[in-house]
């Protein structure tokens, strides 16, 4: 028989219905297409973008040119830029504002070719590291209420290039998803003064029917109320508020981490589309007459990432009742990524052992 699940941070309720018979071939999908037209985001095409904003250069090279490891620069269509001013006003009963923000793309490698499923983990490390820094960087102008951090991978979930990139968006405004889960987390706490998201983390690892890989640093695992097949959380197992905190070594781990969950979708799923969203806390900085807002940040919220493959399509009973339907059970999700990691172990220290004979 099918489920409800409610999700204990945001209040909302997800069908598990795995009775439907999903198996994860059933929801294979082919290596996305590489077109050969020449790409801007390639290493030697730096010109095709506009002036970059940020780049990890080992070699000393000039901005602009090759020579990079991580570049960032702005969005050529950008939905909001950083030029101007707010201006919020009224017309009757509607609220609006100019649209103030900044739009970044953060260019993963100079290879056109790489994929953050195909490691090493430094290359995805040099990915988070300009995360934070580029976070940093945004958090200092305060009109930026919220960053969001955010990567597509494949057609279905949005992706327009299919250079390895992600992307970073600074609003003037919190967002109502975001807001939602940040007032969850601190009514929880003023009630038990605890966080939910460490309580989640706990129960999780009490269970564990639903953890897929764990470290020194962080967990992942398939979420009680998954929205989709496969959806899979990382959280620190340490209580963090502040992404960019992080420190180099818990950094390298969480690459780790992130390169491995991303590394055996492949197999249970082919090659999904997929999004991956850096959940960061709020700009900290005080607001003009609310110096009280978002103050109990350090205490009651906790960053984490969600890794959404796109292999079933929202539909009209979605969009109708905000419920989702998803085909299968996390806890079937996480077994099977288990075993496939299991596989991967045994094949790889086969081969460690016949390496080492020879």
């Amino acid at each position: 028989m099918s489920e409800l699940r409610k999700d204990p941070i945001v209040d909302r309720w997800v069908i598990i219905a795995a009775e439907r018979g999903r198996r994860p071939t059933d929801f294979e999908a082919p290596e996305p297409t590489i077109p050969e037209a020449a790409c801007p985001l390639c290493e030697g095409n730096e010109r095709m973008t506009p002036p970059e904003i940020w780049a990890l250069r080992p070699g000393g090279s000039m901005a602009d040119e090759p020579g990079w490891q991580v570049r960032v620069v702005p969005n050529k269509f950008p939905a909001l830029r950083v030029e101007g001013r707010l201006n919020r006003r009224g017309e009757g009963i509607f609220d609006l504002m100019d649209g103030i923000g900044a739009h970044e793309v953060i260019v993963e490698s100079p290879r056109h070719t790489w994929r953050m499923a195909d490691g090493p983990p430094e290359m995805v490390d040099r990915v988070l590291e300009t995360y934070q820094l580029r976070l940093v960087d945004l958090y200092r102008d305060q009109r930026l209420r919220y960053c969001v951090i955010f990567r597509n991978y494949g057609t279905e979930a949005g992706a327009s290039l299919s250079h390895p990139h992600s992307q970073i968006m600074a609003i003037p405004v919190v967002p109502r998803r975001v807001k939602g889960k940040l007032n969850a987390a601190r009514d929880y706490f003023e009630r038990k003064e605890r966080c939910i998201f460490c309580d989640v983390l706990a129960q999780e690892l009490s269970m564990r029917d639903r953890i897929v890989i764990e470290n020194e640093h962080f967990v992942a695992f398939a979420p009680f109320a998954s929205r989709f097949p496969f959806e899979l959380a990382i959280y620190p197992r340490q209580h963090s508020h502040d992404f960019t905190a992080m420190s180099p070594e818990a950094r390298a781990s969480l690459a780790g981490v992130l390169h491995r969950c991303l590394a055996y979708l492949r197999p249970a799923l082919g090659s999904p589309s997929y999004n991956y969203i850096v959940n960061v806390a709020p700009n900290p900085t005080p607001r003009p007459g609310k110096p009280y807002y978002w103050s109990t940040l350090q205490f009651d919220y906790h960053w984490h990432i969600e890794i959404l493959p796109q292999v079933t399509r929202i539909a009209g009973f979605e969009w109708g009742t905000g419920f989702y339907i998803n085909p299968v059970a996390p806890e079937d999700a996480a077994d099977f990524l288990r075993n496939v990691m299991a596989q991967d172990a045994r094949h790889t220290s086969s081969a460690e052992v016949i390496s080492g004979d020879q």
